[in-house]
């Protein structure tokens, strides 16, 4: 049944109570899969645990989820779609150096204020439990960053080669100021998150001497 639009000037009707409270459930139980999917590990994290952490009862987590997979790859999915809208935010015409450095940057954000989100997208060990969508997820978030790369290889702003494989690489540094930024080892504003991002850039610039100078400080180990 369609409602009518609601007047200028006018708050929306609220949704009735108990569309309100299933909502509620199923974010109380997100941030709980969240956290402990993230912090002991999936293989360890078990529904009774979850259902404890959300403040439910275990079956209660089978009205919205039919599975802990499904909870995962939902979980997983919705993190991933930050990271690629971050992407998709930047501008296209931008060069590829500055549309890479914007776009670490935000993802940076996301790993200060959303710590789980950035681990769980960027954790191997779950990736052999991703479902086909979820896979399709990770793998739109790969081809974005491929394609800038390619863009800036057709411009000979990035050096010869695979642009899967260059992507790869900047993929590899950046997760890893992401991990420190989402244990709070890197603070945002300590050089050492800048020097990650300038080092991932370098590892795949067309003119290593004239590409930027090379970080200064080394990243504490």
């Amino acid at each position: 049944m369609t409602h009518p639009p609601t007047p200028p000037g006018r708050f929306p009707t609220p949704p009735p109570p108990r569309k309100r409270d299933a909502q509620s459930t199923r974010e109380k139980l997100v941030r709980a899969a969240l956290d402990l999917f993230t912090s002991q590990g999936y293989h360890e994290t078990t529904t009774p645990q979850i259902a404890r952490r959300a403040g439910i009862a275990e079956g209660t987590i089978y009205r919205h989820f039919s599975s802990k997979e499904q909870l995962l790859n939902e979980i997983y999915r919705a993190a991933a779609r930050l990271f690629i809208q971050s992407i998709k935010d930047t501008s296209p015409t931008a060069p590829c150096r500055e549309r890479l450095e914007t776009i670490a940057k935000s993802w940076r954000t996301i790993a200060h204020y959303n710590p789980n989100a950035a681990r769980l997208v960027f954790q191997s060990q779950i990736k052999p439990l991703l479902d086909p969508r979820s896979r399709e997820t990770e793998n739109e978030l790969k081809s974005e960053i491929e394609k800038i790369i390619a863009a800036g290889k057709a411009s000979g702003q990035v050096r010869v080669g695979s642009a899967e494989t260059w992507a790869a690489v900047w993929l590899r540094v950046i997760a890893l100021m992401l991990e420190r930024t989402a244990d709070k080892t890197w603070p945002p504003d300590q050089p050492a998150s800048q020097n990650a991002i300038d080092a991932a850039w370098l590892a795949i610039a067309a003119n290593q001497t004239t590409a930027s100078a090379a970080p200064t400080t080394p990243p504490p180990p």
